[in-house]
C-alpha cells in the first residue's frame, strides 16, 4: 500500500513538474521583412499574419508555451537589417528570426545569428550560399532558392527550344545568385547565354536594359528579379513589343502576387518555379482562405514557408521541452517534417528543408475560373530532384 502511494505520489510530482516547465517556456519569434518597398507584398504583413496562424494552428497556448511575434521592416538594406537582428537579440530576447527576403540582408542575419547562437528560419531570401559555403548550424533554409528556380524554370525554358539566353538581373546578391545558377542549367542543357546587364536594386525605369537584351537577339530573356522589378520590368517588354517580336520572357522568380499585379492579360503564357501554390489540394485551399479572409488576398509561397517553418519550430521546442538553440535545432532536423502546406519533408544537415516543387503556367483569362486561379501545374518536381544535392553545396556541416 505504502509502495503505491509512493508511486502515485512520484507520478503526480513527475506530471506537475512537467507541466511547470511547459509553463515556463516562452518563446519570441522576430519576424523581419521588407513591409514598404519592392517585396511587401510578397512578404510583409503576410508573413506576419501567417506567423500568427502556426501560433494558433499549433496550440501554443494550451500547451503552456507562451509566444511572442514581432515585427520590423529591413528595408531591403544589409544595414538596418543587421542592425535590427543585433538589437532583437541583445537587447529583446528574440530567440528566432523568420522569414528575411532579399538575400544580401538574409546572409548578413546569417552571420549574427550563428555569432549569438540563436535559430534563422529563412523563407523570403533565395540565394543558395545559405545551405553551401555559408551555411550555419542556426539557419534552416525553408521555401525555395536560386539552384531549385534555375533547374525548374530554367531547364524547362530549354528544353522548350530557348537555346541563347540573355541575362537582366538586380544587381546584388540575390540576382548575381539566380543568373550564375540559371546560367550554368542553360550552358549544362546545350544552350548558350548571350549576354547579361544588371540593374539598380530597386529600379523602375527598365528601357535601356531591356533595349540591350533585345538588341542581343537572344530567344530567351531571363529576368534574374524579384517583386515589383520583376513585374515593373514585365510591363515593359510588353510595351516595347519584345514578346510579340519572338522573344521570351523567363520570369525566373514570380510570386502570384506578381501575377496578380499584372493581369493575366500580360502574365499568361509564364512559366514559373514555385513551392506552394493554393489551389492544389483541400488542405492548401482551406488554410489559404483562411488566410485570405485575415490578409484580404492569397498567400504567395514566402508566407506558406513562414507558417510551415515555424509550425515545425514549436514543434521541436514541444518535443525538446526546451528552447535551447542547439536541443531544438537537434529535433528540428532529426524529426520529418508534416504541414498541410508542403507535405511530409524534411531537413537535411546542410540546413535546407526538402519538399516537393511545381512547374507552373500561369493561365490565359480565358482558362481562368475566378479570383486567383491563375496556375496550371505544368508537372511537381520530387522533393529528391528538387533541391541541390547535399554533396554539391560545399556546406562545412556535411559530414
Amino acid at each position: 500500500m505504502k509502495k503505491a502511494s509512493f508511486i502515485l505520489a512520484s507520478l503526480a510530482a513527475a506530471l506537475t513538474a512537467g507541466s511547470a516547465l511547459a509553463q515556463d517556456i516562452s518563446v519570441k519569434i522576430g519576424v523581419l521583412n521588407d513591409r514598404s518597398g519592392t517585396y511587401a507584398d510578397l512578404s510583409g504583413e503576410g508573413s506576419v499574419v501567417a506567423a500568427r496562424m502556426a501560433v494558433e494552428d499549433f496550440g501554443a497556448e494550451e500547451k503552456g508555451i507562451g509566444v511572442e511575434i514581432v515585427s520590423a521592416d529591413h528595408q531591403n538594406k544589409p544595414d538596418v537589417g543587421s542592425n535590427i537582428a543585433r538589437q532583437w537579440y541583445d537587447e529583446e530576447n528574440v530567440d528566432v528570426i523568420a522569414d528575411v527576403p532579399t538575400s544580401s540582408v538574409a546572409l548578413a542575419v546569417n552571420q549574427i545569428t550563428r555569432e549569438k547562437n540563436k535559430i534563422f528560419l529563412v523563407s523570403g531570401a533565395a540565394a543558395s550560399e545559405l545551405t553551401g559555403e555559408q551555411c550555419s548550424p542556426n539557419t534552416i533554409h525553408w521555401t525555395y532558392d536560386t539552384w531549385a528556380l534555375a533547374h525548374g524554370t530554367g531547364r524547362a525554358m530549354v528544353q522548350e527550344g530557348g537555346d541563347t539566353w540573355f541575362f537582366l538581373t538586380a544587381d546584388y546578391a540575390f540576382g548575381h545568385a539566380l543568373e550564375r545558377d540559371t546560367a550554368a542549367v542553360v550552358e549544362e542543357s546545350g544552350g548558350e547565354v548571350l549576354g547579361t546587364v544588371r540593374h539598380p536594386f530597386p529600379a523602375q525605369d527598365f528601357s535601356s536594359f531591356l533595349l540591350q537584351a533585345q538588341a542581343s537577339g537572344a530567344e530567351v530573356i531571363g529576368l534574374a528579379n524579384a517583386g515589383a522589378d520583376t513585374t515593373n520590368a514585365i510591363k515593359q517588354a510588353a510595351e516595347f513589343g519584345i514578346m510579340q517580336g519572338g522573344q521570351d520572357l523567363a520570369g525566373l522568380l514570380i510570386f502570384i502576387t506578381d501575377v496578380h499585379a499584372l493581369g493575366l492579360e500580360t502574365a499568361q503564357g509564364l512559366m514559373l518555379t514555385e513551392s506552394f501554390y493554393w489551389d492544389v489540394n483541400d488542405e492548401t485551399r482551406e488554410w489559404s482562405q483562411r488566410f485570405n479572409e485575415r490578409h484580404g488576398g492569397m498567400p504567395t509561397m514566402v508566407h506558406a514557408g513562414v507558417y510551415s517553418s515555424i509550425l515545425h519550430y514549436l514543434k521541436a521546442v514541444e518535443a525538446a521541452g526546451t528552447k535551447d538553440s542547439e536541443a531544438v535545432m537537434a529535433k528540428m532536423k532529426e524529426t520529418p517534417t508534416d504541414d498541410p502546406l508542403f507535405g511530409q519533408g524534411e531537413v537535411r544537415q546542410d540546413g535546407r528543408k526538402i519538399h516537393d516543387l511545381y512547374l507552373l503556367q500561369v493561365k490565359s483569362p480565358e482558362e481562368s475560373e475566378g479570383p486567383w486561379d491563375y496556375y496550371n501545374v505544368v508537372r511537381t518536381i520530387p522533393a529528391d530532384q528538387a533541391f541541390r544535392p547535399m554533396e554539391e553545396g560545399g556546406c562545412e556541416l556535411v559530414q
